[in-house]
């Protein structure tokens, strides 16, 4: 697979930081939060490393699926939905965590389900932008994001795309 005219490729130091520097910008702006809920799959890692600053330990995922050959988005689908005793009072008290909004559609149907939750993404596009309450770094809309879950030495297929029979 070749790298798109513009790659933004992510080490684990790179986002490391870059979720800290989430966890510190959300630290300033509650005091404490009823729960964590990441948008799997690309949330958790995000998700963990502010759970642990900001001393978080409920944490809940949200399954939509939107990328299904990790280059164009598809056609979404919910998964698996919050708990019901996250979604109390429209989800007041909650952080929702991804690390990345793109085209605002996953925002968009999550934001749905929690409208008075806290919406933080590591990385922010353009389009997905106006669904985010806070966020870190903005990159144009045609740049694709390597994440470091996704590369080796090279991009890395996923186990499971080998083993489908």
């Amino acid at each position: 697979m070749s790298l798109p005219e513009k790659a933004f490729p992510v080490s684990w130091d790179q986002f490391h930081r870059d979720a800290r520097a989430l966890a510190w910008r959300l630290a300033g702006s509650r005091n404490e939060w009823r729960a964590i809920v990441c948008i799997t799959r690309g949330g958790l890692v995000p998700a963990a490393i502010i759970a642990r600053e900001l001393g978080v330990r409920v944490i809940e995922t949200v399954a939509v699926a939107s990328y299904h050959d990790y280059a164009s988005q598809g056609e979404l689908k919910v998964l698996k939905e919050v708990a019901p005793s996250l979604a109390e009072n429209d989800g007041e008290g909650i952080l929702i965590v991804d690390d990345l909004t793109d085209t605002g559609k996953t925002a968009a149907i999550v934001r749905a389900m929690l409208p008075k939750a806290h919406f933080a993404t590591v990385y922010a596009k353009p389009k997905g932008r106006p669904l985010v309450d806070t966020f870190v770094t903005e990159v144009s809309q045609d740049t694709w994001i390597y994440f470091p879950w996704d590369m080796g030495f090279t991009y890395q297929k996923p186990i499971a795309d080998d083993h489908k029979g």
